[in-house]
């Protein structure tokens, strides 16, 4: 895999969502092993290889934004890529309380790596 080392780390906690939730970038970077880098994550984002499938539109800022500008061609994309999977975006933003991804201890013992 070409670049940033922890890319692959964050891809594969990303493929971990299911459909229909959605978590923060500092979520994803904090179960990858990785706190304090959601910068990284949103990064990481624009480098998926063509051929991994990696749902990048279930990644939204902490308090449940999509990070595009409102009306812009990518904000549009991801609202129907999630309303697709039956999360309601309204303005722009998810509510968390109802969507956010919470892994279970499975999730965190067996599937998530560290």
């Amino acid at each position: 895999m070409s670049g940033h080392p922890h890319y692959a780390k964050i891809w594969r906690t990303v493929q971990l969502i299911p459909i229909g939730k959605v978590a923060s970038y500092g979520q994803i970077a904090d179960l990858a092993g990785l706190p304090g880098r959601a910068r990284l994550v949103g990064k990481s984002l624009g480098y998926v290889p063509k051929n991994l499938e990696v749902p990048w539109y279930r990644v939204l800022r902490a308090n449940g934004q999509i990070a595009f500008p409102k009306g812009s061609e990518q904000s549009q994309l991801q609202t129907g890529l999630l309303q697709q999977e039956d999360v309601a975006v309204f303005n722009n933003r998810v509510k968390l309380k109802l969507f956010q991804w919470q892994p279970n201890l499975e999730e965190m013992l067996w599937k998530l790596e560290f």
